[in-house]
This record gives structure tokens, C-alpha cells and sequence, in this order.
């Protein structure tokens, strides 16, 4: 639900715009203050588990986000729905990590990657469900329920972790906040996706707020690390600890990697609803193949992961996926639709492949004493990578509209005027980019060391 969250409330901003009697700059807010409370709530997972245990901290995160989800449903202004999308953002950024560590832990080397699998269907399920499940609500109900519907699922969670959650025996009482860390990195983290969502929804890559939310986050984001190896064990994230071949190309692969995923994600939607003039609901259903293709193969490749190793497994999982984008950068008015759905599908079975295989790749050598810090850098590199493909894909998309179009700002609005067969190519040209995006993630992947490492299991300290 932390995830589906995400994509649910896009479809709904003209319609909260209307009820609340408001401008889109100002409601959009609604979807860019849960992104950034996300991105900041990150940083702080690795030393709350640590000073008050996994168990307490995922209880405390699911209660901030079903009391963020309550309170959004009863929302009476735009900000105070602002606000409590905010609370729900920082209860739901924790939420994923804190999960993601106790996987970790219990899985073990020889189940890591069965584990991953299980928090990678989620994970890719969510982005293609969020605009059919938001269409359907706001279409037969409320706006409201986009947020109700998260509270009953999240209770079970809460009774269910309250009732099997093995109880936190070990926490470092003393581990201090890295204040200074805390106080660099979070704000560097929002400033980064606030800049790069401005990119992608329409910016121009040299408008005063890009360049200035870009420019400070990348500046906080490198003194943090600086600030971070000077201060070793006691930093907020110990970059030392993950200063390691494994980590490195595993999570430089999966930036990469996600980056061309959501770019892809939001430009099948817009190839259907602009060019094809398609409905909003029939745009959507072209993902649908994708978790499909993703659920049939995540079911075999985490126990594949588990016994071979992840390497080759990733590799090859992008190289289908490279194969299904090539598809789509041959695409015109004539094309089928079985021929999208075909290539997205194929898409979805490269996914299945790559996700459980990249993040089990990054614990590989770690000590179970750096598993919250790793969570905490992976998490990380996907949601920077993310922010990062979206953007790049809106912006390669409209240059390559104002090339196609002399005299055309680029804008979707406008575009949608503009003859088809002209849009087609600017699409088409920016499949080829996110091809290319795909070409430079095989790179780490295939830099991963060959010798599997195993984490070792047993007691751990966190």
C-alpha cells in the first residue's frame, strides 16, 4: 500500500483540484509532498532499527501511515491534506526498508534471494495497479477512498506484526543520531527528487527550479558523504561498510536499471493516450502485461538467485528487457496492440529476472551488522534512479516533440493537437535513450564479482 501510494493519487489531481476549488501548481503538492516525506523518512531507518529494534520501528511506521491515510480521507483544506500526505510519506518511507532489513536478516545467505523475490512483487505490482486502481475509485467513488482503502489492509498488517513479530531483544541503546548527517542527507535527498520531478512534469532542464533544487541536492548529498567518511561507524550511513565490489556495481546497476524502468513506465501510458488517443483506463491496462511477465518469472528466479548466483541471472534479465524496448522503438500508427502488450510482457519477464537478482547481489559480502545501512543505500539509489528516469524520459520527450514540431513548446497539452505521425517519432526517439539507459546498466552488472560471497547467518547486532 506504501507503494501503491505512490502512483494511486496521480490520477485523482483534477479531480481534487475541483473539489477543493484550487490550481494544479498548488494540488499537485498533494503528490509531491508524500514523495519527498518518502525520500527523507530513508535516511533515518538504519539508526532507528538500531536504537529501538525493527519490531518497534515497523510498528511505529505502519501506525504513522494508517493514521497519515485516515487523515487524508478526512482532509477539509488542501493544506491539511498537504500536511497529512506528509505524515503518511514519512510512516511509508520507513516502512519498505525497515521490512526489507528483517527479510534480510532471517532469510540467510541461502534464501536471499526467495526473500528478494518476495519484496520485489510488491514493489513492481504497485506502479502498474496505482492508475487502474485510482482510475476505478475516483471514476465510481470518492476521492477519499484512495486513502480509506489503505486502512484495512494495513490494520491486518499491524494486528498480524503485533501478534507473530518476534519481539526486539537487541538495541544499542547509546547509538546516537548523526544529526549532521541527518540535516545533510535528507534535505539533499528531497532537494534531488523535487528538482528532477520538476524536470519531469514539465520543467525545463535549465528553469530556475530544476537547476537550484538539482544543484543544492547534489551539493548536500556530497558533503553528506564526505561528512560521512570522516565520521566512520558513528555516521548516519556507514559509506565505508559499502565500499565494496558487490554493492557498488549491484546498486549502480539497479540506479541505472530503474531509471530506464520508469521512465518506460510512464511513456507506454502517454504513447496510448496522446498518439493512439486511447482512454485513460485502456493506457493503463498496456502495464498490465508487465507484472504479469514479472510475477510468472519471480516465482522461479529467486530460488535460481539462491543456487547460481545473481550475475548472470540480472544480465540476462536486461537483455529481455533491452529486447522488449527495441520493440517499442520501432512503433507507429499501425502498430497492433498485441504488439505493445507482447513487448511489454517481455519486459515483465526480464523484470522478474533482474529485480530479486540485484537486490540480493547487494548484501553479498556485508556483515549482518551493515544490513540496515545497505537497505538503507539501496532503497536510496532506487528512489534517486527512479525520479531520475522519470524525468529524463518527460524531458527527452519534449525536445524531441519541439524537434519534431517547429514553433511547438513541447508541452503534452499541445502536443495532443499536433499530427500523430509526428508524435510517433518523438516517441519512438526516446525509446531509443531509455534503450541506451538499459545498454549502460548491463555495465555493473557484468562487473559483479564472480566469486559469490555468502552473508553470514546466525545472532546479529544491529
Amino acid at each position: 500500500m506504501t507503494v501503491l501510494d505512490s502512483t494511486l493519487v496521480n490520477v485523482a489531481i483534477s479531480a481534487l483540484g475541483e473539489d477543493f476549488t484550487t490550481s494544479l501548481s498548488t494540488i499537485q503538492w498533494v503528490v509531491t509532498g508524500y514523495t519527498l516525506a518518502l525520500s527523507m523518512a530513508i535516511p533515518l531507518t538504519g539508526w532507528s532499527a538500531r536504537r529501538f529494534g525493527t519490531r518497534t520501528m515497523w510498528l511505529v511506521s505502519l501506525g504513522l501511515f494508517i493514521g497519515g491515510s485516515l487523515l487524508c480521507g478526512l482532509a477539509w483544506s488542501v493544506p491539511s491534506l498537504i500536511v497529512f500526505r506528509v505524515l503518511q510519506g514519512l510512516g511509508g518511507g520507513m516502512l519498505m526498508p525497515i521490512g526489507q532489513t528483517m527479510l534480510v536478516r532471517e532469510a540467510g545467505a541461502d534464501r536471499m534471494g526467495r526473500a528478494m523475490s518476495i519484496v520485489s512483487v510488491p514493489a513492481m505490482l504497485a506502479p502498474v495497479l496505482g492508475p487502474l486502481l485510482g482510475g476505478v475509485i475516483v471514476d465510481h467513488l470518492s476521492w477519499r477512498w484512495m486513502f480509506y482503502v489503505n486502512i484495512p489492509f494495513c490494520a491486518v498488517a499491524l494486528l498480524a506484526a503485533v501478534r507473530m513479530l518476534p519481539r526486539d531483544t537487541e538495541r544499542d541503546t547509546g547509538a546516537r543520531l548523526d544529526l549532521l548527517g541527518i540535516l545533510l542527507l535528507s534535505p539533499g535527498l528531497a532537494a534531488l527528487v523535487y528538482g528532477l520531478s520538476e524536470a519531469g512534469n514539465g520543467t525545463s532542464m535549465t528553469g530556475a527550479r530544476f537547476l537550484g533544487s538539482a544543484i543544492a541536492g547534489v551539493v548536500l548529498v556530497v558533503a553528506f558523504i564526505v561528512h560521512a567518511i570522516r565520521k566512520g561507524e558513528g555516521a548516519l550511513i556507514d559509506v565505508r561498510r559499502l565500499s565494496t565490489r558487490a554493492f557498488t556495481s549491484a546498486t549502480g546497476g539497479f540506479f541505472l536499471y530503474s531509471a530506464a524502468m520508469f521512465g518506460l513506465m510512464i511513456l507506454i501510458p502517454l504513447f496510448a493516450r496522446i498518439v493512439r488517443d486511447e482512454s485513460a483506463l485502456d493506457a493503463g491496462w498496456l502495464l498490465a502485461p508487465l507484472g504479469v511477465g514479472a510475477m510468472i518469472t519471480m516465482l522461479v528466479s529467486g530460488r535460481l538467485v539462491d543456487r547460481f548466483g545473481g550475475r548472470w541471472m540480472a544480465a540476462t534479465g536486461v537483455v529481455i528487457v533491452l529486447a522488449g524496448t527495441l520493440v517499442l522503438t520501432s512503433l507507429d500508427l499501425t502498430t497492433p496492440r498485441t504488439v505493445i502488450i507482447g513487448a511489454m510482457f517481455a519486459v515483465g519477464i526480464g523484470h522478474g529476472m533482474i529485480a530479486p537478482s540485484l537486490i540480493a547481489m547487494s548484501y553479498q559480502g556485508l556483515p549482518p551488522t551493515a544490513i540496515p545501512t545497505a537497505t538503507t543505500g539501496v532503497n536510496i539509489m532506487v528512489r534517486v534512479g527512479s525520479s531520475f528516469g522519470t524525468a529524463m524520459a518527460a524531458v527527452i520527450l519534449q525536445i524531441a516533440i519541439r524537434d519534431e514540431i517547429p514553433g511547438s513548446s513541447g508541452g503534452l497539452n499541445e502536443a495532443a493537437t499536433q499530427p500523430p505521425a509526428l508524435l510517433t517519432s518523438a516517441f519512438t526517439e526516446t525509446f531509443w535513450w531509455t534503450a541506451a539507459l538499459l545498454l549502460a546498466a548491463l555495465i555493473p552488472v557484468l562487473f559483479f564479482p564472480r566469486r559469490r560471497h555468502a552473508l553470514r547467518k546466525g545472532p546479529t547486532t544491529l
